[in-house]
């Protein structure tokens, strides 16, 4: 006898969700081109102490928690999105020191789409900004690859859009 979990809204779904739909927004406009994005991930630090009356035993709780940063690579197009975010943390031209002025995004919205391209879950992520931008690939004369562009996000924390639900699918 086997026992197969139903979801909540499609029961006859049987199957996650794929990893090669997803689109990501920011400033109100999807981002072009984006081909891959590395994971959501979070890691709480444990905190070991002791009893002074049970010196035999160690007790955990959690400690700080830290977001890793969330890479995003695009095919290489003349949009400049990628590039004009980066500049805002360091800019090589007039004053190298960086603009505090709109280097960081307060929201970025990660959209993951089902097989019929609908939105099945999003996440919000906040007080985003660029640590690493890769503006040009490797190239290779005797390649036969898309050039892709990177950044890296430094972030203050993600959460999952609670009051979105999955839509029903026909």
């Amino acid at each position: 006898m086997s026992f197969t979990p139903e979801f909540t809204v499609n029961t006859s779904r049987h199957d996650p969700y794929r990893n090669f739909k997803f689109r990501i927004k920011w400033d109100n406009k999807y981002v072009a081109a984006l081909s891959k994005m590395g994971a959501l991930k979070k890691t709480t630090e444990v905190v070991e102490f002791r009893d002074g009356a049970q010196n035999s035993t160690v007790y955990k709780m959690p400690g700080k928690t830290k977001y890793d940063p969330i890479t995003l690579e695009a095919g290489l197009t003349h949009d400049q999105t990628f590039e004009q975010w980066a500049n805002l943390v360091n800019n090589f031209q007039g004053d190298p020191l960086m603009s505090l002025k709109n280097f960081r995004k307060p929201l970025i919205i990660i959209e993951i789409l089902n097989e019929q391209g609908s939105v099945a879950l999003v996440y919000k992520v906040h007080n985003c900004w660029v640590s690493e931008y890769q503006a040009l690939p490797d190239m290779d004369a005797n390649g036969n690859a898309v050039a892709i562009t990177h950044i890296k996000i430094e972030n203050e924390g993600w959460e999952r859009d609670a009051s979105f639900t999955e839509p029903t699918e026909t």
